[in-house]
């Protein structure tokens, strides 16, 4: 049996009645598919009698372990669910149902999913994050501080005084602050000159505007410390969604000697080989081959045997992995995980929505274009099930 975790829900309106549910189900599925929800194979339901009082027979595979309830679903216009009461069990897979309730979805699939075998498709090459940077929660994991350390240590002498630091809640510093919301840099090449304040371009922090009036007393304070020119940059972090996460920095203030714009573009060569080696320090690569259950444009459903790989998806929230057809090159893509099942035999059944795709040019066209005929042979041995019937 299957144990299921829904992680990402589809939106439903609920039917409002159990007449409702039965007029749904005559009216739409008498001759339509029914199938047990949370079945890996999609074990097929038939509705074999509907009674006066709203109760139906149900037939399905004889080896179905209902445990008193049956949950099925089915697609006509839209995605359909229905929780059905088992009143009694006459024989194996035949079962005499009270409706007890049901949901419709808001939106229909866009997508056809088919099954497809591992002659055809494989899923490898699994990228998974040990730790998730959550800024806003200020979470970030003792093993990416470490790197950040090291990082300190190995560039200490680039200015009189070097801060490779975190973001901190309590952060007092405005040009911290403002730095984190904009993701844009700091130069001030002669502290003690207001015109220095001023951002040389676009990508560059206005210290002179955001300053105003306050200008004059930051300066002295400057002055007072000995400092004589100042840069900070950010450290951003890209994770798996793409998304841009500032959530460090690195600051250099010298006593002695004028910066300059120069400065600030080797010290942001050095914020993206810091990332990349965050990235590596906080990335699991895990290469073993897993079977693709089922696949559409928009998703997949794997299944997975590899204990690390298991314990891993169980707390992501996605993955980045290689879909590997019959002799095409490999497709990276993000997966953002729907939902995980425990399979019989200690498997994991992992659902996944594709939300992005890797940097390489083309990927989800290359991908579309690979996937567009296997629809259509799809579709054209469904026409002829229907067809022989």
């Amino acid at each position: 049996m299957l144990s299921p975790n829904q992680r990402k829900q589809r939106v439903f309106n609920d039917l409002e009645s159990v007449e409702d549910i039965v007029s749904e189900l005559r009216g739409k599925f008498s001759d339509k598919k029914l199938y047990l929800r949370y079945s890996i194979e999609k074990t097929e339901l038939v509705i074999n009698e509907f009674f006066d009082d709203n109760t139906l027979m149900v037939v399905t595979d004889p080896s179905v372990q209902t445990e008193k309830g049956i949950s099925m679903y089915g697609l006509a216009d839209k995605y359909i669910e229905v929780d059905l009461e088992v009143i009694e069990e006459r024989g194996p897979g035949y079962f005499h149902c009270r409706v007890v309730g049901g949901r419709r979805a808001l939106h229909g699939r866009k997508d056809l999913r088919f099954k497809v075998s591992m002659d055809q498709v494989i899923a490898t090459n699994f990228r998974i994050s040990k730790h998730t940077i959550d800024v806003g929660a200020y979470n970030i994991p003792t093993s990416i501080k470490v790197v950040l350390d090291q990082f300190l240590a190995n560039n200490s002498s680039l200015a009189d005084i070097v801060k490779v630091d975190v973001f901190k809640p309590d952060d007092r510093d405005a040009v911290l602050k403002q730095i984190r919301k904009t993701g844009q840099a700091v130069l001030v090449s002669d502290m003690s000159n207001p015109e220095s304040y001023k951002a040389e371009n676009d990508n560059m922090l206005d210290l002179y505007s955001m300053y105003r009036q306050e200008l004059g007393r930051y300066i002295k304070q400057a002055v007072e410390r000995g400092y004589r020119s100042l840069a900070v940059v950010p450290i951003i972090y890209i994770n798996e969604k793409q998304e841009s996460i500032p959530f460090a920095y690195i600051q250099l203030v010298s006593k002695t000697k004028e910066m300059d714009i120069e400065t600030v573009l080797e010290l942001k060569e050095l914020s993206f080989s810091l990332v990349d080696r965050i990235r590596d320090a906080n990335t699991l690569l895990i290469p073993v081959h897993q079977e693709v259950v089922d696949l559409s444009r928009g998703g997949a459903k794997l299944r997975v045997t590899n204990d690390t790989l298991k314990k891993s998806m169980q707390k992501a929230r996605g993955f980045i992995f290689d879909l590997v057809f019959k002799l095409q090159a490999p497709i990276t893509i993000y997966g953002e995980i729907k939902a995980v099942m425990n399979e019989d035999g200690g498997r994991l059944v992992v659902s996944v929505d594709f939300e992005g795709n890797s940097s390489r040019k083309d990927e989800l066209k290359r991908f579309y274009g690979i996937l567009q005929p296997m629809e259509l042979d799809y579709k054209s041995r469904l026409i002829k099930q229907l067809k022989s019937r």
